[in-house]
């Protein structure tokens, strides 16, 4: 499992579990917590914290607001994605918009994404 023990990430990370955005307790509560698998909120994984991570599908769940679609936070995000997809994880990325006008299709998206259980 990807892992960083920086401590000031890892305090980073638990204030954002503790301030989720509503889409984020929107994908968490009524999709991600009942998967059959464990799924970490604002885990640390090398120098970032990513929005949730899964890893036993190997999957890291990334939610963007506008502010990603900025030219800083685009070439940000790539980099990001490259380091992570450099790990072995598969990078998901939904936006806001998708978690209010089609929830159903990101949650049907990111089960369709989970191996198999036994």
């Amino acid at each position: 499992m990807p892992y960083n023990s920086n401590s000031k990430l890892t305090a980073n990370a638990r204030a954002l579990r503790t301030n989720m955005t509503k889409e984020e307790k929107k994908l968490w509560y009524e999709c991600l917590r009942l998967l059959p698998y464990k799924v970490h909120r604002q885990y640390v994984i090398g120098v970032y914290i990513v929005d949730f991570y899964c890893a036993a599908a190997k999957i890291v769940i990334e939610l963007d607001g506008a502010q990603h679609y900025e030219e800083d936070a685009e070439k940000y995000d790539a980099e990001r994605d490259a380091f992570l997809r450099s790990q072995g994880l598969n990078v998901l990325r939904y936006t806001n918009i998708e978690v209010h006008q089609n929830f159903k299709g990101v949650c049907e998206d990111i089960w369709n994404r989970l191996p198999p259980t036994e």
